[in-house]
C-alpha cells in the first residue's frame, strides 16, 4: 500500500472565504500514483473547514449568510471571547461545516457524485493556515 501526504497553505485576504481546492487535490492524487484507495482532506485549524458541495457562487453566498445567522460575529455573545479572543463564531462555523472529507479513489480519479467539489472554508482568516491531503491505496 502507498501513502502520500501534501500540505496546502492559505492566508486569506478576508476573514471568511470559501475556496475550491479540487484542482490541488487532483494534482496531489496524480503525484501520489495511487489508483485505488482513499483521499482524506483535513483542515488543520479549529477555525477553518473542508467540505464537499457544488461550486456555485450563489450557494456560497447563501452559506455565508446562513452561517452568519447561526453564529454572528458579536464579541459580547460568546464566553470564548472573554479569553481575549474574538473568534468564537469561527469555531462554531467550523463545527457546522466540518473538519474533513474522505473521497474514494477509483481508476486514479476522485470518485465524485455529480457537481461535487472540495472546498476550504475559512472563518477566521488573514493568517497562515494549512490543509492536509493524505492519500492511501494501491
Amino acid at each position: 500500500m502507498k501513502a502520500y501526504s501534501k500540505y496546502l497553505w492559505f492566508n486569506t485576504k478576508n476573514k471568511q472565504e470559501m475556496i475550491n481546492i479540487t484542482p490541488e487535490v487532483r494534482k496531489a492524487l496524480k503525484e501520489s500514483g495511487v489508483g485505488e484507495g482513499l483521499c482524506l482532506v483535513n483542515a488543520m485549524h479549529i477555525t477553518s473547514s473542508v467540505f464537499i458541495n457544488d461550486d456555485e457562487k450563489g450557494l456560497h453566498q447563501d452559506f455565508g449568510l446562513w452561517l452568519d445567522k447561526i453564529a454572528p460575529f458579536e464579541k459580547s455573545v460568546y464566553k470564548h471571547n472573554l479569553t481575549g479572543e474574538d473568534n468564537a463564531c469561527a469555531h462554531l462555523k467550523r463545527t457546522i461545516m466540518g473538519r474533513e472529507v474522505v473521497v474514494a479513489i477509483t481508476a486514479g480519479k476522485l470518485d465524485f457524485g455529480p457537481w461535487e467539489q472540495i472546498f476550504y472554508g475559512e472563518f477566521d482568516g488573514r493568517r497562515r493556515k494549512r490543509v492536509l491531503i493524505k492519500i492511501i491505496g494501491e
